[in-house]
């Protein structure tokens, strides 16, 4: 489920220059479902949604790391597997001139906007990586079946309808 970002909130981090997380203030703890101590000490790509192509994160690292600002939208994933999407500026901080770390502020969109990125995104993500995201309905029995066979197979939902369609659409 998405989570909305309250207006006039931001949400800030920063991280070493490898994407380790040094520092959260309480909105981005709040929004991403996890406590502080649970996101400090990890890469940030810990509420990377799958939904957002690699190459968007792609084209930050490179921007940052040539010393400019990047400013974009980003979906993120909650630590309960909801998501909430912000518009995120990432750049470089500076002491005595020299990069020692980045720090990102993220702050909330309107809807029409999360629609055209999702569109973006998926359109991005089909060209480049080869897959679509799907959205559907199903029984809640045909669910819970689902979530039994993932179960005794030992795969999350995911890989267990992957492979149920290369078995039955070969």
């Amino acid at each position: 489920a998405e989570i909305k970002v309250p207006e006039h909130e931001l949400i800030v981090s920063r991280t070493d220059l490898n994407g380790i997380i040094t520092y959260v203030n309480d909105t981005f703890a709040e929004i991403s479902g996890y406590k502080e101590s649970e996101l400090v000490g990890k890469s940030h790509n810990i509420v990377r949604h799958p939904d957002m192509p690699k190459s968007i994160f792609k084209n930050l690292w490179d921007t940052i790391k040539r010393g400019k600002n990047w400013s974009g939208y980003i979906k993120n994933l909650r630590k309960d597997g909801g998501y909430y999407w912000v518009h995120a500026e990432v750049s470089g901080v500076y002491k005595d001139g020299k990069l020692v770390e980045y720090k990102s502020m993220r702050s909330p969109i309107k809807n029409d906007m999360k629609i055209k990125m999702q569109k973006t995104y998926d359109d991005l993500r089909a060209k480049e990586e080869g897959i679509i995201r799907i959205v559907t309905n199903i029984s809640v029995e045909n669910w819970q079946k689902l979530l039994k066979y993932a179960q005794d197979k030992n795969m999350n939902v995911k890989k267990t309808l992957d492979s149920i369609l290369e078995d039955y659409l070969l």
